[in-house]
């Protein structure tokens, strides 16, 4: 089946005034507000057989607003239908709707890109850290998380320190780390 009857069996069943939808290297891509999300994504499952949240990740748009993208990646087991859903969340925290009611599977992502990017699901049933320490402070995949380092000793030789490695970018560069630039 090809992508663009995914989006034309879905187009009657979602807010369409509200959607808009694409094809990008061959995939369909459906954008949506946060409030439409969840009705994207039932029709996705109940009218087009979308029975799989393979993936849900997130990335930082800043300083464009609004900052975070949510981007989740639904297909059918056993066939080669995929449809990627976008929506756009701001605030701090920023805020978007769980989808775990409608996809078992999306407790798990969710709560990766809670504890990477710091985006609530409102509903999720176990928000709370997987992949960082419970103790740790703030988000490491945001563009203005600060980089640091931490000495590490070894015996035999001295390896580069990251900063000597890793190039710096000054805050308000568009592919920067938005930190302090490491002490030398």
């Amino acid at each position: 089946m090809d992508e663009t009857s995914i989006l034309d069996r879905l187009r009657p069943h979602v807010p369409w005034d509200r959607v808009s939808a694409s094809e990008e290297r061959g995939g369909a891509i459906v954008r949506v507000p946060p409030d439409a999300l969840l009705e994207v994504l039932r029709a996705a499952r109940d009218r087009l057989g979308l029975d799989t949240c393979a993936d849900i990740t997130a990335w930082d748009r800043l300083p464009r607003e609004p900052r975070f993208e949510i981007v989740y990646i639904l297909g059918r087991a056993g066939t080669g239908d995929r449809l990627m859903v976008r929506t756009l969340a701001d605030g701090e925290p920023p805020r978007v709707p769980s989808a775990t009611d409608i996809y078992r599977g999306a407790g798990f992502p969710e709560r990766e890109v809670y504890d990477m990017f710091g985006v609530v699901f409102d509903g999720h049933p176990d928000l709370r850290r997987i992949l960082m320490p419970d103790e740790w402070e703030g988000h490491p995949l945001r563009r203005d998380f600060s980089l640091f380092e931490e000495p590490v000793e070894f015996i035999g030789h001295t390896p580069k320190v990251p900063s000597e490695i890793i190039p710096y970018f000054p805050p308000g560069s568009p592919s920067g780390s938005g930190g302090e630039p490491p002490p030398r």
